[in-house]
Formats: C-alpha cells, sequence, structure tokens
C-alpha cells in the first residue's frame, strides 16, 4: 500500500480519523493543557468556555487539514496570526503550545510519519503568532 501524501486534498483530514479524529485529538489537547502546570501560561488564556474554545480548533484543524471548512462556515473568516494578536507570544509559549500539541498527538493512534508531519506544518503558524504578536510590541 503506498504511503499516504499529506497536505494532498483531505488526505491529512482522512488520516487524522476526519472530523471525529480531528475533536478527539483537540479534546486530549485541551486536557493536556488544562492539568500540566507546565502549561499554565498558554492554559490561562484557553478558560473561558472551554467547550468553545475546543469546538473553534477542531473546526479550524479540520478545513486546515482539508477537509471541510468548520470554522468558517460556523464562526466566519480567520486569520490565525492576526486573532492571536492581543498575546504575548514568545518562543516560550510558542514552543509550549507546540509541546503540548506534540503530547496530545502522541495519545492518537496516528502513524509515526502523520505526527512527525503534523508537527512541522503546525509550527509555521506557530511561529507566525510569534512573530505578529512580537511585531505588535515592536515601538
Amino acid at each position: 500500500m503506498p504511503a499516504a501524501i499529506y497536505g494532498h486534498q483531505d488526505t491529512t483530514f482522512q488520516s487524522c480519523g476526519g472530523e471525529a479524529g480531528i475533536r478527539a485529538l483537540v479534546h486530549d489537547f485541551y486536557n493536556m493543557m488544562s492539568g500540566d502546570p507546565a502549561y499554565a501560561r498558554i492554559w490561562s488564556w484557553h478558560t473561558k468556555e472551554r467547550r468553545v474554545t475546543e469546538d473553534k480548533l477542531a473546526c479550524f484543524l479540520c478545513g486546515w487539514m482539508g477537509g471541510p471548512r468548520l470554522y468558517q462556515e460556523k464562526y466566519g473568516r480567520i486569520s490565525i496570526p492576526s486573532s492571536h494578536q492581543h498575546l504575548s507570544v514568545t518562543e516560550q509559549e510558542r514552543d509550549m503550545w507546540l509541546s503540548c500539541m506534540a503530547s496530545a498527538l502522541a495519545l492518537q493512534d496516528y502513524p509515526e510519519d502523520l505526527v512527525s508531519y503534523l508537527l512541522v506544518e503546525l509550527a509555521k503558524p506557530a511561529e507566525a503568532i510569534r512573530r505578529t504578536s512580537q511585531e505588535q510590541k515592536v515601538p
């Protein structure tokens, strides 16, 4: 059986188990973030209306992974860096978020190459958020 080509059409979305698989990932991600003191700083940014927070990330990831554009259908258009510019995201917070996601990904029944692909790809918007956040702080 040929290897999956992640990032092509809906391959990533399907490989993650579709919407149900992505929702499970996001649920584990926020459980990890809320339960581990190492993530307290970034968790403090997500504590209001956890159900909505989980839904927004799951909807975003569905479209980002090539599946249905649920976020746009439900919440409208989004610019990930701009929607986070009110936060002070440094390399430390960026890396916390990525570490938490890596831990949540490890809990899923995903192939190793999919996990590696996702971590590389998720680092791109995480870095864009950090850059945008820091540009707002420069006098």
